[in-house]
């Protein structure tokens, strides 16, 4: 195959982005999950100290759902049997559309964000009753116990000042006393892959591993005897700084312009973040050498992150007999208004490409947790994702499918994937329920 054509360009690609040995990735992150313990691992494998709920929870708990800039309060009641009900839910932005405030900056200060919090707490709670408090705290932290964690550093354009190298739940408490606030008691803090797991496992005990694959990528998954206590409990891998997988020269073109370069890597090669942008550089890779779109080069193309996961499910969901679904989108987003064919034959296997790749490296992770786990699967296990690229890309939903399927053959009903939405809110309101002792139940007290 000529290399020097589309043909033999895209030949060459699917072999950088195909020819990939699962069962070894899958025993590199089984050693690496190993190996954590000790500090020498790409995964954190950080202790959450909660262990999984029984099912059998009950109460009426509030819960904070905060990983961007979008803050969600919810008044959960949990009715046992894996049962509950949101009573109330609100959301609320901590940057206004006007421009009259922005707690996500730099110029704001530690106490005006909790406080902007704690005011919208205030509004929804009956003062006479006293709540437990479960947070969804989506953000690298350092987990000191169930109810401590300090925030490691900001992500997402984050800034506001104060809370890095600070305990989030301190942050939050002296917000809620100087509010006068003190029937409000938080009790455990999580992030969003915890929550996913717990709102999982709450419904069914079989859910032992709990993952988010959107906008970013972890997992995390219970232990069945954690060193720490001798009992199981819930460990948060921090999977997307996996490093041991092979990197194309896209991957590092991508990793060394990005915020964090040399760190991320199975998040760069797999999260919806990303991997719009490495189809980018694959299409400007074929641009410039004169394969593609060689008659008009969109200066669109040249901005970085301008293709989104959303547009690489435009792109293989075109099922047209002549790809007009692309060609409309190459005319209404990039000016094109003439492609062939080929070439838009083109931009969906590139898209194919790294979507299965992205399929691939995830469902390897997942193996290599249940061969630490579970080696000769003798139980049943739950995998629960949260996730838009999970929810709504069904190529890259179904392609993790038959990794599994295919990996574990006969066994493979063992093996289970289920979408869990929205777990963050309910997450946080187990989390706090997880820390009663036995049999207790908390209600709002008057």
């Amino acid at each position: 195959m000529n290399p020097k054509t589309l043909v033999g360009q895209l030949e060459y690609l699917k072999t950088l982005f195909l020819n990939l040995d699962l069962l070894a990735l899958a025993r590199n992150f089984q050693q690496e999950m190993m190996a954590g313990s000790g500090g020498n691992s790409s995964l954190k494998m950080l202790p959450t100290f909660l262990n999984k709920p029984v099912g059998q929870e009950t109460g009426t708990f509030f819960s904070i759902d905060f990983g961007g800039t979008n803050v969600r309060l919810q008044i959960v009641q949990l009715l046992g049997r894996g049962l509950y009900e949101i009573k109330q839910s609100r959301s609320f932005l901590l940057i206004d559309p006007s421009g009259l405030y922005n707690y996500t900056s730099k110029q704001t200060t530690a106490a005006d964000l909790f406080d902007f919090i704690a005011h919208r707490i205030k509004e929804m709670i009956d003062p006479g009753s006293t709540y437990l408090l479960g947070h969804t705290f989506s953000f690298p932290c350092r987990q000191l116990d169930a109810n401590r964690a300090v925030l490691i550093n900001w992500t997402k354009e984050f800034n506001t000042a104060g809370v890095e190298g600070h305990e989030v739940t301190g942050l939050l408490e002296q917000a809620l006393h100087r509010n006068h606030m003190v029937n409000i008691k938080p009790v455990a803090i999580i992030n969003d892959t915890t929550a996913t797991l717990l709102t999982a496992s709450y419904a069914n005990p079989r859910a032992h591993i709990g993952s988010i694959c959107g906008t970013g990528h972890n997992t995390c998954y219970i232990e069945p005897k954690d060193p720490l206590t001798g009992q199981s409990m819930i460990i948060n891998l921090e999977s997307g700084n996996f490093n041991k997988i092979p990197l194309t020269p896209f991957d590092s073109m991508l990793d060394q312009s990005s915020e964090d370069p040399g760190q991320q890597f199975l998040e760069k090669a797999v999260s919806g973040r990303y991997i719009g942008e490495i189809v980018r550089l694959i299409l400007g890779h074929l641009i410039s050498s004169n394969l593609l779109f060689f008659r008009q080069i969109p200066d669109f193309m040249e901005r970085p992150h301008s293709i989104k996961a959303v547009d690489l499910s435009c792109f293989l969901e075109d099922r047209t007999p002549h790809l007009e679904k692309i060609s409309q989108w190459l005319n209404s987003n990039w000016g094109i208004f003439y492609s062939s064919l080929e070439e838009r034959q083109a931009l969906k296997t590139v898209a194919a490409l790294v979507t299965a790749r992205s399929a691939q490296l995830v469902a390897a992770t997942y193996i290599g947790i249940l061969q630490q786990i579970d080696p000769e699967l003798r139980s049943d296990h739950i995998i629960a994702v949260d996730g838009t690229l999970f929810e709504k890309m069904n190529s890259f939903t179904s392609h993790v499918q038959e990794i599994l399927t295919g990996f574990y053959s006969n066994c493979s009903h063992k093996v289970t994937l289920k979408l869990t939405r929205g777990g963050s809110g309910v997450g946080a309101a187990i989390a706090a329920a997880t820390t009663l002792h036995d049999g207790e139940s908390s209600k709002p007290t008057v």
